[in-house]
């Protein structure tokens, strides 16, 4: 897996990879931006998943998701360090949780 430094870089590195959808979180799904698509949790797969921390300011801490879509559609969700939580189902806080590599 390719190792990014800024959130930026990470974007544009997975756009090259043909990562080129952007999704918005919502409580029971994610939303495509392009064509106003919801992908419910059984609908898309995170393939890679990026930290990025705020050196100086915590609200810039995020996590980048690359997903692909059971279709072989790609892109990408950026979301806040759990700002999710409260608001999302159960089916959607476990896809996105981050598992630890084996």
């Amino acid at each position: 897996m390719q190792t990014y430094d800024t959130l930026t870089e990470a974007l544009n590195g997975l756009k090259e990879q043909g990562f080129t959808r952007d999704y918005n979180l919502q409580p029971n799904h994610l939303l495509c931006t392009a064509d106003k698509g919801k992908l419910s949790p059984d609908q898309f797969e995170i393939v890679q998943v990026y930290r990025f921390e705020g050196m100086t300011d915590p609200d810039d801490e995020a996590v980048l998701y690359a997903i692909e879509e059971t279709n072989g559609k790609r892109g990408t969700l950026v979301d806040a360090y759990g700002a999710y939580s409260d608001s999302l189902s159960a089916d959607m806080v476990s896809k996105l949780r981050i598992k630890p590599n084996p």
